[in-house]
């Protein structure tokens, strides 16, 4: 039977990210509405360009990864109570970093 771990999974790092904003921002007059524009759209890019996973690590905020879903052939409509076969697909899951952590747990 063949190993069930899962192999390694690519991981972006903040230098990732900022090599992907320098490419977009080259040449253009810098306003923060640009800078964060910028930033949600590569990060948005980075994450459709998953094959088929992928992780996206920030330090001190948190990670985004892509991961695979299995498929469930009994899965039942709550509508109606019927089975129904859902596919296999892909999902993004955040984890927030330590400090984002700690301060959530704080009153």
């Amino acid at each position: 039977m063949e190993n069930k771990k899962s192999e390694r999974v690519r991981t972006l790092t903040r230098t990732d990210i900022e090599a992907k904003l320098e490419d977009k921002l080259t040449g253009k007059k810098l306003t923060h509405k640009l800078i964060v524009d910028s930033f949600i759209e590569s990060l948005r890019e980075m994450v459709m360009e998953a094959d088929p996973v992928i992780r996206i690590e920030i330090r001190d905020f948190g990670v985004f990864e892509v991961k695979k879903t299995k498929a469930k052939p009994k899965a039942r409509n709550i509508n109606t109570g019927e089975f129904i076969y859902v596919p296999e697909s892909r999902k993004v899951h955040f984890k927030p970093g330590k400090v984002l952590k700690e301060f959530l747990r704080k009153k």
